[in-house]
């Protein structure tokens, strides 16, 4: 999300090669890397010390600022064949459909040298599992979720600020966590809001059900959904309680929004924390803390492809494998807070003991390992992300900003799905 480059093509088609013809100078071979996003593989120097244990590559990364842009493009490069980088990433909403529908584009990376379907999560593998068992992404990392909180204004409105006894306040059940944003309200600091977005609270909440847009043949099943329902009928309750600063996530107005301490939880998935670090800067290091949140719940979390054109399909299978591998998967999480997807990773004591010194000493490895190990085995479905984009833009947001009703918004909603998703 902070850099933003073409989804430029490194290769036309498939095999593999190497030597000077392949642009990485004479005698190297230049593996390409199409992501979206910060994955922090630079900025945790692996490309560097790839490069240094293989002195004949050289990587470079082709790196989108957002998914909303590459993964179209991605698309539109594997119905061409070419354009495609050596290794492409995938966002955990995209990879069913292109499992289900293109696997045949990809590499099994589960047969791949060196990879252990017991060095990754049952739930991460498992969604990048086509129906013939083929695995075509590793996954990179995951998203469980927790609720970051300004301590400071929590005390203000005469709630508790020690994270166990805030878990305690919603613990067990999403519901709660209006509740508590109910009595926040009532006593609110003046200029704040309990909670950033109705989005967040929505999308956090459906999350923690397995059945959400799809059911498990594979139909679209939103309308219908319990999950939907429920998560929705929070998010608007949370709207008409005025609990909400009613913004859009990853907008200015919501990085502008951490800055001036406007709001007071966020519903974090453990990616988030450099955001806000970042966001609300040396003015608010020790004022934010982190909560588990109400029920185990994942936000987030990618997969590294290589596809059968890719021009140096070999050699960026054994780059996939290494840098998913737990110990690389580690190193990122110590520069970047991106959460393993790898169980040994997890385990490793610099995972596992992790804290957060911007969050007041919060035992981050702690809080998101043990969400992680409990995320439920969501059915995933080809339009996810597409669906949950209409449902936070479309529906949700004409509620929370344009003063719709919530009948109106989920009307706005359904025919936004319905004109572009076939079910």
């Amino acid at each position: 999300m902070l850099v933003a480059a073409p989804l430029a093509g490194c290769a036309d088609d498939g095999g593999s090669s190497s030597g000077a013809g392949s642009g990485g100078g004479e005698g190297k071979t230049t593996v390409s890397v199409g992501v979206f996003g910060v994955f922090g593989y630079k900025q945790a120097g692996l490309y560097k010390e790839y490069e240094k244990l293989h002195p004949d590559i050289s990587i470079k990364e082709n790196s989108t600022e957002r998914n909303e842009d590459y993964y179209p493009a991605l698309l539109n490069h594997l119905a061409a064949g070419s354009g495609l980088s050596d290794i492409q990433g995938v966002e955990i909403g995209n990879i069913n459909e292109l499992a289900t529908v293109q696997s045949d584009k990809f590499v099994d990376l589960g047969k791949a040298k060196g990879v252990r379907k017991g060095d990754f999560l049952d739930w991460k593998w498992d969604q990048a599992k086509a129906e013939d068992g083929k695995i075509i992404g590793l996954g990179t990392d995951t998203g469980p979720m927790a609720i970051c909180y300004r301590k400071d204004l929590f005390e203000k409105a005469g709630l508790p600020t020690d994270r166990e006894k805030v878990g305690k306040l919603w613990a067990g059940d999403w519901s709660k966590y209006v509740e508590t944003g109910e009595k926040y309200t009532d006593k609110a600091p003046k200029g704040t809001a309990f909670t950033d977005s109705a989005a967040g609270l929505y999308n956090g909440a459906l999350a923690s059900h397995t059945k959400q847009y799809y059911d498990e043949d594979g139909t679209l099943v939103y309308k219908k959904s319990k999950g939907v329902k429920e998560s929705w009928d929070l998010a608007m309750r949370a709207v008409e309680g005025k609990m909400t600063a009613k913004l859009k996530q990853f907008d200015k107005s919501w990085d502008q929004a951490y800055a001036n301490g406007s709001f007071a939880s966020v519903i974090c998935p453990s990616w988030m924390l450099a955001y806000i670090q970042e966001k609300a800067g040396k003015a608010g290091k020790g004022k934010w803390d982190v909560a588990a949140a109400p029920e185990p719940a994942n936000w987030g979390g990618s997969f590294l492809t290589v596809p059968e054109k890719a021009k140096n399909r070999d050699e960026a299978i054994k780059l996939a494998t290494w840098l998913t591998a737990p110990e690389q998967q580690a190193k990122v999480f110590e520069k970047m807070g991106n959460l393993p997807s790898s169980q040994p990773a997890l385990d490793l004591p610099q995972v596992s003991g992790a804290e957060h010194a911007y969050f007041d000493g919060a035992p981050i490895g702690k809080i998101f390992s043990g969400a992680a190990k409990d995320v439920p085995v969501s059915i995933l479905g080809p339009k996810d992300q597409l669906i949950k984009q209409h449902m936070n833009e479309v529906g949700i947001l004409q509620v929370e900003q344009q003063g719709k009703s919530p009948e109106e918004g989920w009307d706005a909603a359904v025919k936004k799905i319905d004109d572009s998703v076939e079910d």
